[in-house]
């Protein structure tokens, strides 16, 4: 029996998945433990009546877990690893909150129009901590084995690697050579190829945030 998902169709194509890094993350979760799924594509400009009756708050993503519509990646990745257990993707505890601040920062980087503002040096000094951490305990964030951690960071990084590179012809430096082959090892993975959003639609997706 497939799993209901409600995710953001993309920006301009409401037949095809969009750009919400937090409802891949819940997308690599169903794949890597090999869970079937429908999706059901939102338009989040013109969000159906439906989709508003089962989820007032109007965001997505949005599960459907014995019988019950549940909200937030945080709740639903949560849920998926209580019932679905195997294969585990439970991270080390110690290690849970490794590069959390990298999306705000990146963010901040992304629609700053002053270039001395020092967003891209907060932005370098979260990757460079990043990169220690990796060069200690990888290739991934808990060692050998892909876990929930890495799927929460993978569409951030990638959203970060793709707008940036589009909007400010940014890359991660290559003295972070731990960050960059992480990235690889992630954006290479069959789920995430299966469950990325095409890299106009994320540029899209942050066009109106860049230019406002």
């Amino acid at each position: 029996m497939a799993l209901e998902v409600c995710a953001k169709a993309a920006v301009g194509a409401p037949d095809v998945l969009g750009d919400c890094p937090f409802t891949q993350r819940v997308l690599l979760t169903l794949e890597e433990k090999k869970l079937p799924y429908q999706l059901h594509l939102i338009d989040i400009s013109n969000k159906p009546k439906w989709f508003l009756d089962i989820n007032p708050e109007g965001k997505v993503p949005v599960i459907k877990l014995d019988g019950k519509w549940i909200a937030d990646s945080d709740v639903i990745t949560a849920l998926l690893e209580q019932k679905f257990p195997e294969p585990s993707l439970v991270s080390n505890p110690e290690f849970t909150s490794v590069g959390s601040k990298i999306f705000s920062t990146f963010v901040s980087f992304l629609k700053s129009k002053d270039a001395s503002d020092g967003t891209e040096q907060a932005l370098l000094v979260e990757l460079k901590q990043f990169e220690e951490h990796l060069n200690s305990h990888g290739p991934y964030v808990c060692g050998e084995k892909v876990t929930a951690v890495d799927l929460s960071l993978a569409p951030k990084l990638y959203h970060l690697e793709v707008a940036l590179g589009h909007y400010k012809n940014w890359s991660v430096p290559k003295n972070l050579p731990h960050v960059r082959n992480y990235m690889k090892l992630l954006f290479s993975r069959e789920s995430f190829e299966k469950t990325k959003a095409a890299e106009k639609y994320v540029i899209a997706g942050w066009a109106a945030k860049v230019n406002a």
